[in-house]
């Protein structure tokens, strides 16, 4: 038999390697794959669903080929498994539930390849009704109660609710399909419970309907809690109660028994069966007794409220006077309007001031005097008789302070004939402060200052520097008398008037080297800025405390010429500039006498110069004259005749060489011009006269040369022989 099984093994073996084998060899592709919801994605509770997961594969062989498919849930694996059919995979799902809607999807693996298809929804409708069971229908108080509710059917995570009627009583969340829950009804009567529960499909939710409602019947406990204060009514202030908290019908089947006695939210006392407490009865505290019993999870209460008659009611203090200053007499009274007459006199209310060290002194019940104090204080009135006491409110006394002495100053600087601002100000005083400005002891204006760091100030103006002084102001806060500054002092700025400029030398010719004195005037009220300006750019710059300022020179000089301006400037902020100033600087006089000195020095030079050259020129005139003019060439009579002094003594002179006579004629005349050229400049021109042969007594001084100087412009005679124009063989004229 081992044998046989070993065998079969061997074989299956080997048919299983071969078949993997010969899968291995075969090519084949994975085609498509695709997923499906049968009957449909969308169906009710209980119907039979199928997912198909469908292949189809191409490969070379006949036979299928070994495949393995795997079905997610979401991105849970719900399915797996083999198979070496191409027939479809099919993953059931039989009654489906709630639980089973959700996102499918089928994946397929062969070998080293695998494809996955598209995403199939399918949706469930419909919840199975929970069903509610109790364990009993009729409890007392307190009693327990076993509640179990069931999802037949249902799988998966839920949560489970119980309701007493519209009210939630408990909420659980359970993996299965049935909750139990134990409870307990304090409250007596007809209770209805029903419960339902939630699917959890993520990430959606689907809730079930109500499940059946099943009735609880609550009876009373026989146990209860009793309350009782004396005296019950007709209560004042003052009065003793007496307040006791027990239990009736206490046996000792019942668990623990707990007791409280509470007025309002305060615990006068707890105990086990029963609690008792004493206290004096008060109009301001809240008169509602609470007496409560507790035992296991049943809770008894039961509330009473006294009703407390006020014995007197809460004083009242008041001030008089309403204001007051520091160190005045003062009156504080202290007085409850209401008391009960029936149950106190007047003489039994007794009043008093806190805090007891207080100035003031009691002058009768209820009234304290005295004198106030120099800062505030809190005063505290105490009513108080039976044992009861009663406090007013605080009331706080502010001593007001007297205004002090004003003082009345400048704000800023004043200027004459423009507005500008004083201040009046005392440094101590209540508020508020009534300031009002005064001119000579009549009113000119009123400012009240009403807060704190708030100035009164005024607004004036004055047309002379005296006037500032008439001003004085007046302090006063509420009834007081007044207080009153003394005069207003200050420096009223007078604006600059009549700028005048004076120059010394006054006349209008200076001279370098001389000395210049610019002085500059103003009226107005100094310190006074004066600004020296020469031609447009600023020389100098001087404040000064008086009204004049100068600009000195000590020896002029051309550059010195020019503008003069003065500009002066005071605290007034008013500029006023001067005319413009012209000095011109002349050439000091020694230059000028040291001009024309050396200019007529260099004419007597040269008028020495000319004469020692024309001496020299005549002499050699001299010399040369018997051969120079022992025949006179044609030429040279023709020359005589082209000389511009062409009159008739020169043409009557008789042709004698022996006796020649030179006369020097200065001439200004136009020249021909069909002769030769002009020659600019003074020339000298020498014309031959000879004496006729008879001593003709037309001529006398025989010998002597004659000279004409021609000023203008002469002909020059370049242009002829060289042995006519030629002066330096003339004789040296003789004067």
């Amino acid at each position: 038999m081992g044998l046989l099984l070993l065998l079969t093994y061997t074989f299956v073996s080997s048919y299983v390697l071969l078949g993997t084998e010969v899968d291995a060899q075969r090519s084949f592709t994975i085609r498509r794959i695709s997923l499906s919801i049968e009957p449909s994605t969308n169906v009710t509770r209980g119907t039979d669903v199928t997912v198909r997961c469908k292949a189809i594969i191409s490969s070379s062989g006949s036979e299928p080929l070994s495949r393995e498919y795997t079905v997610y849930k979401g991105s849970k694996t719900v399915y797996t498994k083999n198979s070496s059919t191409s027939e479809d995979l099919l993953y059931p799902l039989p009654e489906a539930r709630a639980t089973n809607s959700g996102k499918y999807m089928c994946k397929i693996k062969m070998g080293d390849k695998e494809m996955k298809s598209e995403v199939e929804k399918l949706t469930v409708t419909g919840l199975s009704k929970p069903v509610l069971h109790l364990d009993k229908g009729v409890v007392t108080e307190g009693e327990k109660i076993v509640a179990t509710c069931t999802a037949p059917g249902e799988t998966g995570s839920m949560f489970f609710y119980f309701y007493d009627g519209y009210k939630l009583i408990h909420e659980k969340f359970d993996n299965s399909n049935q909750l139990q829950y134990n409870f307990s009804i304090s409250s007596v009567g007809i209770h209805s419970i029903h419960c339902l529960y939630i699917v959890f499909i993520m990430p959606d939710t689907a809730k079930s309907e109500r499940s059946n409602t099943v009735t609880v019947s609550v009876k009373e406990l026989a146990i209860t809690p009793v309350m009782e204060i004396h005296p019950p009514s007709n209560i004042f202030e003052g009065d003793q109660l007496n307040i006791s908290c027990t239990v009736r019908n206490s046996h000792s089947s019942f668990e623990r028994i707990n007791l409280y006695l509470s007025q309002g939210t305060h615990l006068l006392s707890s105990g086990n069966t029963e609690v008792n407490r004493r206290l004096t009865a008060e109009a301001n505290r809240p008169g509602d007794f609470e007496c409560r019993l507790e035992t296991g999870n049943i809770e008894k209460v039961v509330n009473q409220t006294v009703s407390v008659t006020e014995l007197f009611s809460a004083p009242i203090v008041t001030m008089s006077p309403a204001e007051i200053f520091q160190k005045d007499n003062m009156t504080l009274t202290c007085k409850s309007e209401r008391y009960a007459f029936e149950r106190l006199t007047g003489s039994e209310l007794t009043y008093s001031l806190e805090p007891p060290q207080t100035p003031l002194t009691q002058t009768s019940p209820g009234v304290f005097s005295g004198k106030a104090l120099q800062y505030e204080f809190n005063y505290t009135c105490v009513a108080e008789a039976k044992g009861i006491r009663k406090h007013s409110e605080t009331l706080t006394v502010r001593p007001k302070v007297s205004v002090s002495t004003p003082e009345i100053s400048l704000i800023g600087s004043a200027v004459q004939g423009e507005s500008f601002k004083i201040l009046c100000q005392s440094h101590t005083g209540s508020l508020p402060i009534n300031y009002t400005l005064l001119k000579n002891g009549k009113v000119e204006d009123t400012f009240i200052v009403r807060r704190p760091f708030e100035q009164a100030y005024f607004t004036i103006m004055v047309t002379s520097p005296d006037e500032i002084g008439s001003y004085t102001c007046e302090a006063k806060n509420r009834h007081r008398e007044g207080q009153y500054s003394k005069r207003l002092h200050g420096t009223v700025i007078v604006p600059l008037n009549n700028l005048n400029v004076v120059v010394n030398p006054n006349n209008s010719r200076v001279y370098e080297g001389q000395e210049l004195l610019l002085l500059c005037g103003v009226k107005g009220t100094p310190p006074i800025t004066f600004k020296w300006h020469h031609n447009g750019n600023k020389l100098k710059t001087n404040t000064s405390n008086v009204s004049f300022m100068s600009y000195h020179i000590e020896s002029l000089t051309k550059d010195d010429s020019g503008t003069y301006q003065c500009e002066a400037s005071n605290q007034a902020n008013r500029v006023l500039r001067s005319e413009m100033i012209t000095i011109e600087v002349y050439m000091a006089v020694w230059k000028q006498a040291l001009i024309w000195g050396i200019a007529l020095l260099v004419v007597i030079v040269l008028v020495v110069v000319c004469v020692l050259y024309f001496k020299s020129k005549r002499e050699n005139v001299a010399k040369a004259a018997v051969s120079v003019w022992s025949e006179r060439p044609p030429e040279a009579e023709n020359f005589v005749h082209m000389l511009p002094a062409a009159n008739d003594e020169v043409s009557s002179v008789v042709s004698s060489e022996a006796d020649v006579e030179y006369t020097e004629v200065v001439h200004s005349q136009p020249v021909d011009p069909a002769k030769a050229p002009l020659r600019k400049g003074t020339d000298t021109v020498y014309s031959e006269l000879k004496n006729s042969p008879q001593g003709a007594a037309d001529h006398r001084d025989h010998g002597s040369v004659e000279y004409a100087e021609f000023n203008g412009e002469q002909p020059e005679y370049n242009h002829f022989s060289p042995e006519v124009n030629n002066y330096q063989d003339l004789p040296v004229p003789v004067d």
